[in-house]
């Protein structure tokens, strides 16, 4: 072989070597671009957020954001199963860049956390009443009309909140909101069929989990009570406050699987509905 040819030969293989070095120095720059995000969820939360039998995150959000992760490739996400108050607190520290756990916005939490645009679900919230008032008591107008006596509730819950909206835009007929020093009250159920109170607020998976269900602990009240959906409460992933462009980049992923039909099709398969159609503004 001449030196020509070596020398050709040498210059091709340098090339190579170089193209090579190029192409791992392009892929190991494009798999830094991917990012991993700390996604922390409840564990109990059925069917929100929850671990299944094999131990792996599960629920209705839990599914919403895989599939957002599924249209991000700038990030991925990493999925750990926490308390509520690990929760609040990891989110808030940093240890977790967003958490999700069936939260409403409250005035404290806009505070702490970025809300984003887009909710990530929903939950229908309604009131337990007396079957005996089935007649009178249809929806919450006429339970207001009616006497708009109501467990009481804490004042510094959603749903205390969602019942001073109502009575501002129903000054006619106000329901009788009474504030408690604890957020739950076990004799609920009781007090209603006591006639101490004529209905409770409560969510309708609570309602059917712990009166409807036969293994209910409150399930011998079943054929006493009755229930009426009053609306859907939009429920959000909580971001760290640092965490704008990823909160951003979530709600167009989220509008992308609202007009697809993703969202629609999970919210059937956690909860047999769509329950964005009782989210009303």
């Amino acid at each position: 072989m001449n030196k020509r040819i070596i020398k050709v030969v040498s210059l091709l293989a340098i090339a190579g070597i170089a193209t090579s070095v190029w192409a791992k120095k392009k892929d190991k720059k494009t798999k830094q671009k991917v990012r991993t995000v700390h996604v922390a969820h409840t564990v109990t939360n059925v069917p929100y957020d929850f671990l299944n039998e094999k131990g792996e995150a599960d629920g209705f959000e839990i599914a919403v954001l895989k599939a957002v992760d599924e249209l991000l490739p700038q990030y991925e996400f990493k999925f750990h199963g926490v308390s509520d108050d690990e929760l609040l607190i990891g989110i808030e520290t940093g240890k977790y860049q967003v958490g999700t756990k069936g939260a409403w916005v409250t005035e404290e939490r806009k505070k702490k956390f970025i809300i984003p645009n887009e909710p990530v679900g929903a939950s229908v919230i309604g009131l337990a009443f007396r079957t005996s008032d089935a007649g009178v008591i249809h929806d919450i107008d006429s339970f207001a009309a009616y006497s708009g006596k109501l467990i009481p509730i804490s004042p510094l819950s959603a749903q205390f909140a969602l019942i001073q909206d109502y009575n501002k835009a129903h000054a006619e007929h106000p329901i009788d909101l009474v504030p408690s020093d604890v957020f739950d009250i076990n004799d609920s159920y009781l007090w209603v069929l006591e006639g101490r109170y004529d209905a409770y607020l409560v969510l309708k998976l609570s309602y059917e989990k712990n009166v409807v269900n036969e293994q209910g602990p409150y399930h011998s009240f079943a054929d006493k009570l009755s229930y009426v959906p009053y609306k859907g409460i939009p429920t959000w992933p909580l971001f760290n406050k640092s965490e704008a462009e990823f909160a951003a980049a979530y709600d167009e992923a989220v509008k992308t699987l609202k007009a697809n039909g993703t969202i629609r099709n999970l919210s059937f398969k956690y909860f047999g509905q769509d329950v964005f159609e009782f989210v009303t503004d």
